[in-house]
């Protein structure tokens, strides 16, 4: 099964920057840039949030060109599209992380160690 994303070309500043705006949405593009790269499972967000909510900011970042969802079996893989990113907004996603990098109140991500699919 493969999942809609925008084109490069239809990544729209208003709508990184509105998806960006939510702290869990926030913590989730920060952990996916320190683990640059690697594809990780949707189980490595279930500290943030229950399954059904997880599932909807997934799909923001997702629908907003922010990330690349990839369904292998029942799983779903999440990349950050930062090559995308880059081209379209030299700069964005470095400046976004840093700033959050320092904030306290965003919520932690990556502790929850149950393999499940979103």
């Amino acid at each position: 099964m493969t999942l809609p994303h925008p084109t490069a070309d239809q990544i729209s500043l208003p709508i990184v920057l509105a998806v960006l705006g939510d702290p869990t949405r926030l913590a989730i593009v920060r952990y996916l840039a320190s683990k640059e790269g690697v594809p990780l499972n949707c189980s490595k967000f279930l500290d943030l949030a229950s399954k059904t909510n997880l599932s909807y900011h997934l799909a923001k970042l997702r629908e907003a060109g922010v990330t690349r969802s990839e369904a292998v079996g029942t799983s779903r893989l999440i990349t950050l599209r930062r090559d995308d990113l880059d081209r379209r907004f030299p700069g964005l996603l470095d400046s976004v992380i840093a700033a959050a990098g320092g904030d306290k109140d965003l919520p932690a991500v990556g502790t929850a160690e149950v393999e499940v699919s979103a």
